[in-house]
Parts: structure tokens; sequence; C-alpha cells
């Protein structure tokens, strides 16, 4: 594989950390050499399983004002961020028949408004010379259970194409569909998230690990 370009600062904001797919991508970037903070949700447990040295920021990411604090933290924390991870998957169940308001503003706020928000702050703050990379994890599974939760994924998706064109070429935005890995192929996830580092010409893309369409 090729190196990850040195161009890339080497530190990472992981939102979702403590959930399998964005912790699996926490540890193969502290295995390559990043420094990482990671975002926890507050009611999840940040203890244990993270890699040593990882910096853990509590934020609520259904929370605009937790949301517009977190980067700056991390950045507080670790320096320049050079990859963002918006592995975070909040999953407010609803149906056609049976659909809250308050689950629709969960899973669009959290799924969507909060990975755009962040990608605005990581495009902002990153100055030329450094180039950046973020990386959105997705889920192309149509559930009829879940329908905001999978609306607000399936627009994530078109996000990370539209910011692909509005922040070329210094800023790459990729997708992994860890939807259909969560139950296995973590290391698949980690795996394609490195490669993504390493290919500086892929942008706008998806990996799907598992090799399933």
């Amino acid at each position: 594989m090729q190196p990850i370009p040195a161009t890339i600062p080497r530190a990472a904001l992981v939102t979702g950390g403590c959930q399998p797919p964005g912790l699996a991508i926490a540890h193969a970037l502290a295995g390559a050499g990043f420094a990482v903070a990671v975002a926890v949700q507050c009611h999840e447990d940040a203890s244990g399983n993270l890699p040593a040295g990882t910096v853990i920021l509590p934020a609520e990411l259904s929370d605009e004002t937790q949301t517009a604090d977190l980067f700056g933290q991390a950045t507080a924390a670790l320096g320049p961020i050079g990859v963002l991870v918006n592995a975070t998957g909040k999953v407010a169940p609803d149906t056609w028949d049976a659909s809250a308001r308050a689950a629709w503003d969960m899973n669009i706020q959290t799924n969507l408004r909060a990975p755009y928000s962040l990608i605005q702050y990581f495009a902002t703050a990153l100055r030329p010379p450094h180039e950046g990379v973020v990386i959105n994890l997705l889920d192309q599974k149509i559930n009829p259970r879940l329908v905001s939760y999978t609306l607000s994924k399936a627009a994530l998706w078109t996000l990370t194409q539209t910011m692909a064109l509005a922040l070329a070429p210094r800023i790459r935005v990729n997708g992994i569909d860890a939807g259909a890995a969560r139950a296995g192929d973590l290391d698949g996830v980690a795996k394609a998230a490195i490669a993504i580092l390493a290919l500086p010409s892929m942008t706008g893309q998806i990996i799907v690990p598992n090799g399933l369409p």
C-alpha cells in the first residue's frame, strides 16, 4: 500500500468512537501514527477499549452547541486535525405510520447535520499547505422500520459526494458502508479507512468492505 501523504497532519477526530466501526478506525489511525481524539455520546462507556493516549471528548451530537464546540476542543488537544471520521450512527426507530418528530430530528441532526457542521469546521480550520481527509460512515441498507435513519444515511452519501466536489483537491471526502459490516468485518472497515488516506486521488467514492452491492 502507498504511504499516507505527509501533507496530512497526523491528528484525527473520530465521532462515535465507542461504537464498533468507529472504534476499529480509531485503532487503525493510532496504529498508523495518528494522535486520536474520540467524541463519545454522553451515555457511552469510553473506558477500556480505546487506543492508548486517546483524547476522549464527550459530545452529544444531537445538540448544536456541543457539536459546534467539539472541533475546537479536538484542535486544542491535538493541534491541526488532518482526518475527520464521522462514525456516529444514532438510530431512533420510526415507520411510515408511526413517525414521531423527535425520532426524525434525532436521526437527521445526529447522522446528517452534525457531520455537515463538522466538515465545515474542519475545512475552515485546515490551512494550506496541509491537506485533509473526511471519512463518513454510511449505511446503504433500506429499512422500512427505520425510515428517518435510512433517509439520514442516504443523504449523508449525497453530502459526501457534494463536499468532495466542493473541497477538492486539497480536502478529500469519501465514505465507507459500515452498515453491513457491523456484525463482522470491522477489520475491513479499518483497512478501508487507511486505504482512503493512502490514495491521494480518491474522493467522492464509497468503499463497501464486504463487497456487497
